[in-house]
């Protein structure tokens, strides 16, 4: 009876073994900072941005210049004149808000080159951690980039030289 009971937890706890979960951990942070055409990317929005931001920026000081020189002249013009010159202002304000917004707002043209330039490479990393997690029959692969509150986790679990190489890198 007693080699029974024995067998009987033996197998529960082989059983259990095979049934246990696995884990890892990638650091994308590290993953992308290897990867030369996420570097490139990076370049390319900063180049977009900064050109964009001085266009904004030229139409800001346009206003600028425009309203000094109202409020310069503003008393030997005609009530007709001023407002005329006051649309004119708002005008201008409003179409360099118009550029900002048409550039950095949300769906702009800055979130349009980043899906178009980070996305891909974002989604070959998301394909190869899955690759990953499929061929190691890990059940969860956790980021520890972003300030992931890992508290303890050991190297041999860190996957991302793997995913660097299957990503070719």
């Amino acid at each position: 009876m007693k080699k029974l009971v024995v067998s009987i937890v033996l197998m529960l706890f082989f059983a259990n073994i095979n049934y246990a979960q696995r884990f890892a951990y990638v650091d994308t942070e590290y993953i992308l900072s290897k990867i030369p055409v996420y570097k490139d990317a990076l370049s390319k929005l900063d180049l977009y941005s900064s050109k964009w931001q001085k266009e904004i920026e030229d139409h800001y000081k346009t206003v600028e210049r425009k309203f000094q020189e109202y409020q310069n002249e503003k008393v030997l013009l005609s009530d007709e004149m001023k407002k005329r010159r006051e649309e004119e202002i708002l005008n201008l304000e409003k179409t360099a808000k118009n550029l900002k917004k048409k550039y950095f707002g949300v769906g702009g043209e800055l979130f349009k080159k980043r899906e178009e330039l980070i996305k891909p490479i974002q989604e070959s990393i998301y394909d190869a951690i899955q690759q990953l997690a499929t061929e190691g029959n890990y059940a969860v692969v956790f980021d520890t980039a972003g300030g992931a509150t890992l508290l303890y986790t050991n190297i041999k679990y860190d996957k991302s030289d793997e995913i660097l190489k299957k990503l070719g890198y």
